[in-house]
C-alpha cells in the first residue's frame, strides 16, 4: 500500500518544508536538514520563511533531525536542496552533490528506494552526476538497487495561490514503474495532479526553460524601460496601453532577484557551451536583468541633480528582499541598488521590516535601520513594496528632507494617495 511508505525529505527551506508537511498527511515523513538552528526553530513551531504557520507546523505529524543516522531506512528520499551559481555565474552543485552523497549512505540493499530530485539542474545531472555518486557511495547499482526520479520545484515565495499542494507536479522516473510509483506519490501530495514527462532530462529541461522564459521577458520589459526613459514616457502608460491586446503578454519591469529567475538560466547557458552552443538570447537577457540596479542608481540620481539636488545625499532604502512580502534575501538585486547608490556617492541606510537584521549583515554587510526617525533624507526609495510599507508610506515622507524625492521602483504607490502632492516622483 502506498500510504504505508516512508518518506525523507533531505533540505527544509521554501522548497522542502512545505513539501514535507504536505507529505506528513499521507506517509510517514522524515525531515532532514544540516541547519541545526533551522530544525530548533520549527520544533518551536516557527518558520523563518514564512511558508508555514506555527499551527500547521504544530499539527503535522513531520518529524525532524539534521542525523542521517536517526532516520529509519525510505521508500523515497527527496531531495531540494539549493543550486546557486559562483562569483563567475557557473553552477555551483556543491550543496545537490552533499546531499547526494548524505542519500547515499543512507540507501540500503533490498529496499530498492526511489530517489527524487528537485533542485534546479541542467538536463543530464541527475542521471549522469548523482545517480553514480549515490552509487559510489551506496556500493549499490543504480536501476537495480535503487532508482531516479527528478520533479522540479516550483515553489514561488509567498505565493498563497499556486502552493505545492494545488499544482501540477511534473515528474519523470527511470523506468515505467518508478514513474508510476512517483505519480502514486505526488498525486497524494497535490489536486493539480501530474505531468508525466517523457524523461529525467526533460523535466530537468522543463525547470530551467519556466525560468529563463521569465527571466527574458523582464529583460525585454527593462530593455524597453531604458528606452523609453530616454523619451520622456513612463513605461506604466505604454504597458497599459499595451495590455489590452488580448495576446499581450503582461511582465512588468524591475529587478530580478531571488534564487531561480536570477539563478537557473545561467545552468542552461552552462550546458549549451560546454556542447559547443552560443546561448546569446539567454545571456543577453541576463546582461540586462543584472545590470538593472545600476541604471536605476544612475537615472535616479541624474534626475534628482536635473530637479534641485544638490549633489549626492542620503538614501533611504525601503525594502532588501528579493520581492515583495517575503523575508527571502537570496539573490536580493536590492544590495546591488545600494551599491551602486554608494558608489555615486550617496549614504544609504536600509529598512525593511520582514527581512532578518543578522541575515542581512551576513549576506550583504548592511545594517537594517529598524525604525528611521531623522527628517533628513534627500531620496526615498520603495525598492520591494511590502503591503507593510506601501499601505504606512505616510509616514516616511515626513522624514524627507526639503527638496527631497520620491522613488517609487514599482509603481507601488500610483492611486494609492501615500506621496504627497507636490512631491517629486520618479518611477520607470
Amino acid at each position: 500500500m502506498l500510504g504505508d511508505k516512508r518518506v525523507i525529505v533531505i533540505g527544509l527551506g521554501y522548497v522542502g518544508l512545505p513539501l514535507a508537511v504536505a507529505l506528513a498527511k499521507s506517509f510517514e515523513t522524515w525531515g532532514l536538514d544540516v541547519d541545526t538552528g533551522r530544525i530548533a526553530e520549527l520544533e518551536r513551531q516557527h518558520d523563518r520563511t514564512g511558508e508555514i504557520n506555527a499551527e500547521r507546523l504544530a499539527a503535522s505529524s513531520l518529524r525532524l533531525t539534521t542525523d542521517p543516522a536517526a532516520c529509519p531506512d525510505a521508500d523515497f528520499y527527496i531531495v531540494t536542496v539549493p543550486t546557486p551559481v559562483d562569483a563567475n555565474n557557473q553552477p555551483d552543485l556543491g550543496i545537490v552533490m552533499a546531499a547526494t552523497r548524505t542519500v547515499g549512505g543512507m540507501l540500503k540493499a533490498g529496499r530498492r528506494s526511489i530517489v527524487i530530485y528537485e533542485s534546479t539542474v541542467y538536463p543530464g545531472v541527475t542521471e549522469d552526476m548523482c545517480g553514480p555518486e549515490l552509487e559510489r557511495i551506496s556500493g549499490l547499482t543504480c536501476g537495480e538497487d535503487f532508482f531516479l526520479g527528478y520533479s522540479p520545484e516550483r515553489i514561488n515565495p509567498g505565493d498563497r495561490e499556486h502552493t505545492v499542494d494545488r499544482i501540477t507536479k511534473v515528474i519523470s522516473g527511470q523506468t515505467p514503474a518508478v514513474l508510476e510509483a512517483i505519480a502514486g506519490l505526488y498525486n497524494k501530495v497535490t489536486s493539480g495532479g501530474v505531468f508525466r514527462a517523457a524523461s529525467i532530462k526533460a523535466a530537468e529541461a522543463a525547470k530551467v526553460i519556466e525560468n529563463a522564459q521569465r527571466d527574458i521577458n523582464i529583460a525585454f520589459v527593462n530593455e524597453i524601460t531604458q528606452i523609453f526613459a530616454k523619451m520622456d514616457l513612463s513605461v506604466w502608460d505604454v504597458l497599459a496601453a499595451a495590455g489590452t491586446k488580448w495576446n499581450f503578454l503582461k511582465f512588468e519591469p524591475g529587478l530580478v532577484g531571488g534564487h531561480c529567475i536570477g539563478v537557473d538560466p545561467y545552468y542552461l547557458a552552462h550546458r549549451a557551451t560546454e556542447l559547443g552552443c552560443d546561448p546569446r538570447i539567454i545571456l543577453a537577457g541576463r546582461d540586462m536583468n543584472d545590470g538593472m540596479a545600476a541604471w536605476v542608481a544612475k537615472d535616479v540620481h541624474d534626475w534628482h541633480m536635473r530637479t534641485g539636488g544638490t549633489g549626492a545625499g542620503k538614501v533611504l532604502m525601503l525594502g532588501l528582499a528579493f520581492k515583495q512580502d517575503v523575508p527571502d534575501l537570496r539573490n536580493s538585486k536590492v544590495a546591488d541598488l545600494v551599491a551602486a547608490f554608494q558608489g555615486l556617492g550617496h549614504r544609504v541606510d536600509v529598512h525593511d521590516p520582514l527581512v532578518s537584521a543578522p541575515e542581512a549583515l551576513h549576506e550583504y554587510g548592511l545594517e537594517i535601520v529598524s525604525a528611521p526617525d531623522t527628517a533628513d533624507y534627500d531620496l526615498i526609495v520603495l525598492a520591494v513594496p511590502h503591503r507593510e510599507l506601501v499601505e504606512d508610506f505616510a509616514r516616511f515622507t515626513g522624514l524627507l528632507a526639503p527638496g527631497g524625492g520620491i522613488v517609487d521602483l514599482k509603481n507601488a504607490l500610483a492611486g494609492s494617495g501615500q506621496a504627497p502632492v507636490g512631491t517629486k516622483l520618479w518611477t520607470m
